[in-house]
């Protein structure tokens, strides 16, 4: 089988080749905002700073004025990009002498301080340090972490360049080694524990690589039992990730550093669900919430690999197998459905329609159905093999 395995995937190494010819269109310079330094974050910083002290000097009451990270209008959609926040965003006004905003006010000064004292002594901190300076001021973790990606888009710097770092909840396996930003060796070769995703994905360097290509996996159980199967030597060699879900910031960053660096297919598989659907079109074109930073956050070139609605059918999973469409399940389509990114994407369109005709939806499990290791003995073997990606 390993001597033959170049002409089993041939279509794999077709369809990298096509990936390759298209990496220009991508590779835009989504670095600038990463380029900024220490100085000019300070600077940044003051600037907001200077501005509110200006207002008290002149009897005002001082007001923060933050871009929309909530409302689609403030979003554009570029195929090459993703969602991406427009300049003439709508924006919601922080006052200082107003009940409902005063508190948030109150919590932006006191991080916007925090933040500056890391960039300034060049430490770095979670935010889950951030919040446990104060957990009586903030109340919640929840809080500090919109508080933080509020500053993030109204200074138009990542996060990273914040040296505000976030604790990982994605793993990753396979074919993959690199250094930490403090020089620890990373190996992720291990077919028995995955590694946990970095909490500084911006410092990685030296990832050495000989994977045919990446594979996200929405669900950690899923991601599990192909790591007992030993998925990513067996097949070929490749990289598997799983955000566990809805992915966090850090899996998403992981994702668009292995594409940056090895340009390799990236595919998705996903429960045959909107909420799996959703979760692919997060890594593919990013969120509203983080559209400021789709540069470095979103690939483009993620293909969907499955479960696929149409493969529901092909290869007759029981009836027994499948869950009826509940009417969140039904306003999730209908929302997805109407996103700008669906116009270039008629082959998820007509899967996606397929779903809203049949009422059904499939959770990747639901193939053991048909054969316990079904997944990864036929399904995916024969997906990768005979290019059955959309």
């Amino acid at each position: 089988m390993e001597s033959n395995m170049s002409e089993q995937f041939v279509e794999i190494d077709n369809f990298g080749l096509e990936v390759l010819e298209n990496v220009d269109m991508m590779m835009e310079p989504q670095h600038s905002h990463e380029e900024v330094s220490n100085q000019e974050v300070l600077i940044l910083i003051e600037k907001v700073i200077l501005e509110i002290v200006t207002s008290l000097s002149k009897d005002e009451a001082p007001v923060l004025v933050l871009p929309n990270r909530s409302s689609w209008a403030n979003v554009s959609f570029d195929n090459a990009v993703g969602l991406q926040m427009t300049s003439g965003s709508s924006v919601t006004t922080v006052r200082s002498n107003c009940s409902s905003s005063v508190t948030k006010f109150g919590h932006i000064l006191k991080v916007l301080s925090t933040i500056y004292k890391l960039v300034q002594s060049n430490v770095y901190a979670t935010k889950r340090d951030i919040y446990y300076n104060d957990t009586q001021l903030f109340g919640s973790q929840r809080t500090v972490d919109s508080i933080v990606d509020d500053i993030s888009c109204m200074l138009k710097v990542p996060r990273r360049r914040l040296h505000v770092l976030a604790t990982s909840k994605g793993f990753i396996s396979g074919d993959l080694c690199y250094l930490e930003e403090d020089s620890t060796k990373v190996d992720c070769h291990s077919n028995s524990t995955a590694t946990p995703v970095s909490s500084n994905v911006g410092g990685i360097r030296n990832i050495v690589s000989s994977a045919k290509f990446v594979l996200i996996v929405e669900k950690d159980a899923t991601f599990q039992k192909l790591l007992d199967y030993d998925f990513c030597t067996k097949l070929c060699p490749c990289i598997m990730i799983t955000g566990k879900g809805v992915p966090d910031v850090n899996s998403r960053l992981m994702v668009r550093k292995l594409w940056d660096t090895l340009h390799i297919p990236i595919f998705a598989l996903v429960d045959a669900d909107p909420y799996g659907i959703e979760i692919m079109c997060i890594y593919k074109y990013g969120s509203v919430a983080m559209s400021f930073e789709a540069h470095s956050l979103t690939v483009p070139s993620v293909m969907w690999l499955g479960l696929l609605p149409s493969d529901l059918q092909r290869l007759r999973v029981p009836e027994d197998a499948l869950i009826p469409l509940t009417q969140r399940d039904q306003n999730k389509l209908t929302s997805l459905l109407k996103r700008p990114y669906l116009a270039c994407q008629p082959a998820w369109q007509k899967e996606m329609e397929m779903m809203q005709r049949s009422k059904v939806k499939a959770e990747i499990q639901s193939l053991a159905s048909i054969a316990p290791d079904f997944l990864s003995r036929v399904y995916l073997p024969n997906k990768l093999r005979y290019g059955g990606w959309i």
